[in-house]
């Protein structure tokens, strides 16, 4: 990697930090921004509680800066140490631009930043997940004290606030009183179209797949639920969840509750899969009955890349990726019948999702690509740097 200082101490690139809650994050979803950045002449830094992937982030050429951080609500001090933590890590880095991503660590890095040398932020709601999905107290009262805290922290013109949709704009623009010019909306991470070529659907029985974190909230009971209706109305198919448990989400779906659901044949549980290209070769449809709160769900994008029909929830960020009668089924949040009678549709009539399949891939390609996502937040970042940090400028390496 190149220096970022000349021999005189002056800086001679620009210094991009990204602020993660978890590694795990960071590779699955913002590892080829990363990757584009540095091609394009930013020193990468990576600040994230590191559980998994801290070798090969740093492999890859960034410089990661390991925080006692994690997404798990813990106690009161212990997430005033946090804060502290990153607030001592921007003091001593002096990012140029902080792009800090999801609402843990928009949350913490904003409040840290206070009283410090402005500088660009970006800061990424990747959806408002069990904020804005939950309706129990605890998630009441949350999002009441984020939103009070938001609606004095992000506004500033040295930030810009990235959504993944138009109600999620809408919502940002209305209750955060975030003006509208320093919104903007990405298509989440994008997809890699070569990455998640169209393939055709496997022989045999068909296979109905969630894949997602296993969470309440994406609707994992309702798919389980739905899949014993189907079951008694004789309908061949398998039902697969595939994800793991998420302890660090105060919504998810304990791990002994999965056991027992595949072991008493209600659904097949495959756990995590690395290989989601593979995944999807082996399933017929895709199915995520999400109750709201998402961004635009990678695994929507993945498999409309990968040529799948798709039965999914009209709530924001799904109904980005499906468009219902075309590439797949929108049903309501909840309702367990509709999302049954959606999938037996689709699973009796092979055609129509052959079909449906051929309209996601397309899809993909036009609207969800990874490369027109990373050109856009480039552009960003280069506009940002432009404004607050007129002497810098990245050393633009066009390619792949």
């Amino acid at each position: 990697m190149k220096s970022s200082t000349h021999g005189n101490g002056a800086r001679s690139l620009p210094r991009l930090l990204f602020l993660f809650a978890d590694d795990r994050f960071f590779w699955s979803h913002r590892l080829p921004m990363a990757r584009a950045a540095l091609r394009n002449g930013y020193e990468v830094i990576v600040a994230t509680g590191v559980y998994a992937f801290g070798e090969e982030i740093k492999a890859e050429g960034f410089r990661l800066i390991q925080l006692d951080f994690t997404r798990k609500t813990r106690s009161l001090f212990n997430e005033l140490r946090a804060i502290r933590e990153i607030r001592s890590t921007y003091k001593k880095e002096q990012p140029d631009i902080v792009h800090q991503v999801a609402i843990k660590p928009v949350l913490f890095g904003s409040i840290a930043a206070v009283g410090l040398e402005r500088r660009p932020v970006i800061n990424a709601l990747t959806g408002l997940g069990y904020l804005v999905a939950s309706s129990s107290k605890k998630a009441s009262f949350l999002r009441s004290m984020v939103w009070r805290i938001f609606r004095s922290l992000l506004g500033g013109a040295h930030q810009r606030v990235l959504v993944e949709n138009q109600d999620d704009r809408d919502l940002v623009v209305s209750r955060l009183a975030v003006p509208e010019n320093r919104v903007i909306v990405t298509r989440g991470s994008g997809v890699d179209i070569k990455e998640f070529p169209e393939s055709d659907e496997p022989a045999g029985i068909p296979v109905v797949a969630l894949a997602a974190r296993m969470l309440w909230i994406k609707g994992i009971a309702d798919f389980v639920a739905a899949a014993g209706l189907l079951r008694k109305m004789g309908i061949r198919a398998r039902f697969v969840l595939v994800g793991d448990s998420d302890a660090n989400n105060p919504s998810c779906v304990p791990r002994e509750q999965l056991l027992e659901w595949d072991k008493n044949g209600q659904v097949e549980w495959w756990g995590h899969q690395q290989d989601m290209p593979a995944l999807f070769k082996k399933v017929s449809l895709v199915c995520l009955p999400s109750h709201g709160g998402e961004g635009v769900p990678k695994v929507l994008m993945e498999a409309a890349a990968s040529g799948r029909a798709i039965v999914t929830t009209d709530v924001p960020g799904c109904r980005e990726v499906v468009r219902s009668g075309i590439n797949g089924v929108l049903v309501q949040p909840r309702d367990v019948q509709a999302l049954a009678g959606a999938i037996e549709h689709l699973v009796q009539d092979a055609q129509l999702r052959q079909r449906m399949g051929k309209r996601s891939r397309e899809l993909a390609v036009a609207e969800f690509s990874e490369d027109a996502v990373i050109r856009q937040t480039l552009t960003v970042y280069d506009e940002m740097l432009h404004s607050f940090r007129p002497t810098l400028k990245p050393a633009l390496e066009v390619g792949n």
